[in-house]
C-alpha cells in the first residue's frame, strides 16, 4: 500500500504521522511546493520510527509527483487553512486552483488511485475532482463527515460524563457550520439513545457545539485544527488499505440517494478497497429529512461558484 499526501502543512504531517504510526502502509509520500519543507517533514518523522515502532517509510519531496507514482489512495490537503472569522466557503477561490492542478498531477502519475479530499470548502472540492477528472465516483471521496462525527463523539461524551468509547453517534450533510447535521436523535451510550440521560436543551447544546466545532478551534489556534483532522483521515485511508468495510459519513457524489443528485455531500458510506463500496441510506425523520435538504441547497450554491 502506497500512500501520497499532497501538503506538508499541520494537517497534512498529521496525517502521514498516524498513517506511519500504524504501520499498514509500506510508503507514505508528502509533498509540497515550500522548497525542502516536505523533505523536512518526512525526515523529522522518519526519526521518530524506532521510538514509535513502525516500518512504513515516508519520503517527502517539493512538488516531483513522479515520486507519488503508483499510488493507492491520494490525500489532497493542499490550500489555505480558515483564519478567524472566516468561513470555510470564503477559500473557495485559491483553493479551488490549487485542487484542480493536484488532482490532475496526481492521475498523470497514479491514473487508479484513489483520492481523499480535505481541502475547504470541502463538499465543493470533492465535487469539483468529479467534475474535473475521468475517476469513477466511488473513487473520490470528500472527509468532512468523518471528523465531525468524532467532535460530536468528543461533545457527546463530555455531556455524558462517559467513557468515548462508550459513545456512538453521526453528523451528516455538509462540512460546514451551518451544513453539519448531527442526528442526535440517534446517537447513544451503549446502545441506549442518549435522550434518557440528556435533556432536550442539553442535546441541542451538543448538537450546537459540534457545528461550530471546527470554528471553535480555529478561534482558539488561530488556524485550522490538525490533530483530529489528520487522524480522521488515516482512519479513512486505514478503512480502504484494509479493506474493513467500515461505515464513515464521507462526502459523496449523490445520484438519488437521500433525494439528492449531482452534489457532493456527507452520507454514510462503506468503506473498503474500492473506495466507497456503498452508500447507505439510513432512515431519516422529516425533521432530519429537512435539514438535509437545506444543507444541500447550501453546498449547491457554493458549488455554483466554481468556474466550471
Amino acid at each position: 500500500m502506497k500512500v501520497t499526501v499532497v501538503g506538508a502543512g499541520a494537517v497534512g504531517a498529521s496525517c502521514a504521522e498516524y498513517i506511519a504510526i500504524k504501520n499498514f502502509a509500506s510508503e507514505v509520500v508528502i509533498l509540497d511546493i515550500k522548497e525542502g519543507f516536505a523533505e523536512g517533514k518526512a525526515m523529522d518523522l522518519m526519526q521518530t520510527a524506532s521510538l514509535n515502532g513502525f516500518d512504513t517509510k515516508i519520503i517527502g519531496s517539493t512538488s516531483d509527483y513522479s515520486k507519488t507514482a503508483g499510488s493507492d489512495v491520494a490525500v489532497i490537503t493542499s490550500g489555505i487553512p480558515r483564519k478567524p472569522g472566516m468561513t470555510r466557503e470564503e477559500l473557495i477561490g485559491i483553493n479551488a486552483g490549487i485542487v484542480k492542478s493536484v488532482s490532475k498531477s496526481l492521475l498523470e502519475h497514479s491514473p487508479n488511485t484513489i483520492i481523499i479530499v480535505v481541502s475547504n470548502p470541502m463538499d465543493t472540492m470533492t465535487y469539483l475532482v468529479h467534475k474535473t477528472t475521468n475517476l469513477p465516483k466511488n473513487k473520490i471521496i470528500g472527509m468532512g463527515g468523518a471528523l465531525d462525527s468524532a467532535r460530536f463523539k468528543y461533545r457527546l461524551a463530555e455531556a455524558l460524563g462517559a467513557p468515548i468509547s462508550d459513545v456512538d453517534g453521526m453528523v451528516i450533510g455538509g462540512h460546514s457550520d451551518k451544513g453539519m447535521v448531527p442526528l442526535i436523535n440517534k446517537a447513544a451510550r451503549n446502545s441506549v439513545k442518549v435522550s434518557e440521560f440528556l435533556s432536550e436543551e442539553r442535546m441541542e447544546q451538543v448538537v450546537q457545539d459540534t457545528k461550530v466545532g471546527g470554528a471553535t478551534l480555529t478561534g482558539l489556534l488561530g488556524t485550522s485544527a490538525w490533530y483530529a483532522p489528520g487522524a480522521a483521515v488515516s482512519a479513512m485511508v486505514q478503512a480502504i488499505a484494509c479493506d474493513t468495510k467500515k461505515v464513515f459519513p464521507c462526502s459523496a457524489l449523490l445520484d438519488g440517494e437521500y433525494g439528492l443528485s449531482d452534489l457532493s455531500i456527507g452520507v454514510p458510506c462503506v468503506l473498503g478497497s474500492n473506495g466507497i463500496e456503498k452508500i447507505v441510506e439510513i432512515s431519516l425523520s422529516d425533521a432530519e429529512k429537512a435539514k438535509l435538504a437545506e444543507s444541500a441547497v447550501g453546498v449547491q450554491k457554493t458549488n455554483g461558484l466554481l468556474e466550471l
